[in-house]
């Protein structure tokens, strides 16, 4: 089987993180979010090669899974983002066998082995929500294929969100349909994927809709946080024997080695990278990067870089690398 990962987005609702940190490498307790997808991946066994479709930042990207994974890879750039069409038909000259399409901005709880006892055309997974006004729901007949995609329906057809996960067996009508819609008039300027599983089915083929038990979205801010929290509640929660004087943890936390932390209370829901300081402060809800300096400080709902310095602030924080705020007088 190949794997196809395209990750070439440029993250605009994570910024101003994503200027210098791919979206797929932000951390949530203490991992980049594509870490936990990708140890989904290595546990199938049976990956003859990866193809990263890569775009901005491509550099950190393909140094850091050649650095991390030792899963044969090749990196292809999308130089023109043109959708998820268009990102998958990149791959096309390294596909020749079924293949799994994976979106690494979110992570999911799904049993992946049952491609290896399906007898359909591809499977996609997906995620009950009561939300569903908001994503892209599939809908499906009494057998559980999917008939089509709906986006933002403002009807109740489907509650079954399209998390960005499939496979696909019958890859060689993928990519004829990838054609297909390649020939259509864009929306917006891109070319969907879902459009071209609409014409695999309206050419006959079976795609399987399978639920995952749990889907975590990392996409923006408010998301980030909470899946931060998940991952922290499902055991990524950790911290040193010893931090400093009059440090108060809250569980859960992810205290990386290294962490001073003084006449503070942190947590719950709280991730703190190597070599930062706090002292004498309080910080809940948030994920605070490497090296960053928080005194004199009450946060909440925050998301600070690396080498960040807070001093004299009370609130809730955005803030990216190398970024200095202090209220305190005479700062």
């Amino acid at each position: 089987m190949k794997v196809i990962i395209p990750l070439a987005g440029k993250g605009t609702r994570l910024r101003p993180h994503t200027h210098v940190v791919p979206k797929p490498m932000l951390k949530v307790a203490g991992r980049p979010v594509m870490s936990y997808v990708m140890d989904d991946v290595q546990k199938l066994g049976g990956i003859e090669q990866v193809v990263y479709i890569t775009g901005h930042l491509k550099d950190k990207v393909e140094s850091y899974a050649r650095a991390t994974y030792d899963i044969p890879s090749v990196f292809i750039e999308q130089q023109v983002q043109d959708g998820t069409a268009g990102a998958v038909a990149l791959a096309k000259p390294y596909v020749d066998q079924p293949v799994m399409i994976i979106f690494v901005d979110t992570i999911f709880d799904a049993d992946l082995s049952v491609i290896n006892t399906t007898d359909a055309d591809g499977i996609i997974w997906t995620k009950e929500v009561e939300d569903y006004q908001r994503f892209g729901v599939v809908v499906t007949d009494a057998d559980d294929h999917m008939t089509k995609i709906v986006e933002k329906p403002t009807e109740p057809i489907s509650k079954r969100a399209n998390i960005g996960l499939y496979y696909i067996r019958n890859w060689k009508l993928l990519f004829e349909g990838i054609e297909h819609v390649l020939t259509t008039a864009p929306h917006k300027g891109e070319w969907y994927l879902t459009d071209a599983f609409q014409y695999m089915i309206d050419h006959g083929a079976k795609i399987k809709v399978v639920d995952v038990e749990g889907w975590y979205d990392a996409g923006q801010l408010e998301t980030l946080l909470d899946t931060n929290r998940t991952m922290l509640e499902k055991g990524r929660a950790r911290h040193p024997e010893s931090l400093g004087v009059g440090a108060t943890l809250v569980e859960p936390v992810y205290i990386e080695e290294g962490v001073t932390i003084e006449h503070s209370t942190v947590g719950p829901n709280v991730s703190i990278g190597t070599g930062s300081v706090v002292r004498h402060a309080t910080i809940r809800d948030a994920v605070i990067g490497n090296h960053t300096n928080i005194e004199h400080a009450h946060l909440h709902s925050s998301f600070l870089g690396d080498h960040v310095v807070v001093h004299g602030v009370r609130g809730a924080l955005n803030v990216g690398d190398h970024s200095d705020i202090r209220t305190t007088p005479g700062a």
